[in-house]
């Protein structure tokens, strides 16, 4: 039997993963596999309820990125109903997203990664945490609780609570914005503004340290997917789906949200919860993509504010046009908090940002409806298919880091081949092929639902802990 390791909890991600790696007999590595063991069935148990409780509902998939969940169930929503919803209540809803891109940004960045960026990949895993970051980088740490404190507080101020809001509804949103709520968040855009210029700073000035580690971390050619504005800007709410190739050359662009399903497929492998999607015309395994902040940044042509457009000139500059190394999702990740804050204040400044206009109501028109969004992870597809009395009958989601798996997996075989000697394991090897995970910021407990199947094995044993019967699958 073949020599295996297994790296089990991956940690400082959001949910429940392994990773098991394969050995030959050189104590090189021959395969890897990354597994979702966690399972959850949102697609089923929506069933039977009315499409107007779809948001709420899918918010509790998650409890760090529940806006993202309502903006794709809320616009899916939008479809059953055919309505179009008031122009504010659509710039209220692009600023609860950015909101939401700023605090989840700051808590990938921040807590979950720089512990390997500030305090090193072989460092002491018993300092190499969020508590080793406050006592070494305590600016740093101070940074990026400040900035998810401003996204989190104008989600809170914009839809009555920090998390699960139950603000955005089919046709608009519940409650105009107050004007209080407007000053106070305005009010926190200097500083918000001011860290996330001086993180970008920051960052430019050590990335040049890991240039092993980006050649390795998911650096291949692959397609990636996002949604783009008209002019090709940078987009997180609607507008067009695009794939483009390596080169950066556009493939697909779908303008209708229905489309999907003639270029998205979704695979299932035993050995995990978390779907595969591929690129159909591609085929599977072939039609590998990338969707998320590298995906975005790759896709558009700029961010369309100032300050974040000056930055984005000069990561392609340096990390490439597309740039096509996982390990620059973080860079990507601070270009586009950059921006969002810059958007947010742009957002507030609109003469109708007040309007009490803020709601669309209608029966259902449709029988299905399909609501794409950008998450801060990427791309958030809900597709809902209701009966004649706006009933639940079959659901469809299609999660960011699932639209990344494929990509996770080969980043992680190729971090291990690349780092990992099986005669002569060192902590910083195996931390390494968690990192490659840890690149793309996976949210798990979004990302498994219906489709999976994990192996199972369940042993009897007696009172002394002898094995009387086994059975697997």
């Amino acid at each position: 039997m073949a020599q295996q390791i297994k790296i089990e909890p991956v940690t400082r991600i959001e949910g429940h993963a392994k990773i098991t790696l394969t050995l030959g007999d050189d104590g090189k590595v021959n395969d890897a596999m990354f597994h979702v063991t966690q399972f959850r069935g949102f697609e089923k148990f929506v069933e039977g309820r009315p499409l107007t409780e779809m948001p709420s509902i899918t918010a509790r998939i998650c409890g760090i990125c529940p806006v993202s969940h309502l903006m794709a169930s809320a616009k899916a929503c939008d479809d059953l109903l055919s309505v179009e919803i008031p122009p504010t209540a659509v710039k209220l809803r692009r600023l609860m997203n950015l909101a939401q891109f700023t605090q989840s940004h700051a808590l990938s960045f921040f807590h979950l990664s720089s512990p390997d960026l500030l305090l090193g990949f072989d460092a002491d895993p018993a300092t190499r945490n969020v508590v080793g970051l406050v006592r070494k980088h305590p600016q740093r740490a101070a940074d990026g609780i400040k900035l998810r404190k401003f996204g989190q507080r104008a989600i809170e101020l914009l839809g009555g609570k920090r998390v699960h809001p139950a603000w955005l509804v089919p046709g608009g949103v519940n409650k105009a914005l107050d004007p209080a709520a407007r000053e106070e968040i305005l009010a926190g855009i200097p500083q918000a503004l001011d860290i996330a210029r001086r993180t970008v700073e920051f960052f430019k000035t050590i990335v040049d340290q890991f240039h092993h580690e980006i050649d390795c971390f998911g650096n291949f050619p692959t397609m990636f997917a996002g949604l783009v504005a008209p002019h090709d800007l940078w987009e997180h709410y609607d507008g067009t789906f695009r794939f483009i190739d390596s080169d950066g050359i556009d493939v697909v662009e779908l303008n209708e949200p229905r489309e999907y399903q003639r270029y998205i497929g979704e695979a299932v492998e035993e050995f995990s919860y978390l779907k595969s999607p591929y690129y159909k015309p591609m085929g599977y395994p072939d039609g590998i993509y990338r969707v998320g902040p590298l995906a975005r940044v790759n896709i558009c042509k700029g961010f369309g504010t100032p300050l974040a457009d000056e930055e984005l000139a000069e990561f392609r500059q340096r990390a490439g046009n597309p740039a096509l190394s996982s390990f620059h999702f973080h860079w990507a990740r601070l270009l586009e908090t950059l921006h969002a804050v810059e958007q947010i204040q742009r957002i507030l400044e609109a003469p109708d940002i007040l309007d009490k206009q803020v709601r669309a109501r209608a029966r259902p028109n449709r029988l299905e409806g399909v609501g794409i969004s950008e998450a801060p992870r990427g791309s958030l597809i809900h597709h809902y298919k209701i009966d004649e009395d706006g009933r639940m009958v079959w659901a469809n989601l299609i999660i960011a880091t699932g639209h990344n798996n494929l990509s996770i997996n080969r980043g992680v075989l190729q971090v291990a081949k690349e780092y990992v000697d099986g005669t002569k394991l060192k902590e910083g090897m195996l931390n390494r092929v968690e990192a490659v995970v840890r690149t793309y910021d996976p949210c798990l407990s979004c990302s498994t639902h219906a489709l999976g199947q994990m192996a199972m094995k369940i042993e009897l044993t007696d009172r002394e802990g002898q094995v009387l019967d086994v059975l697997k699958r």
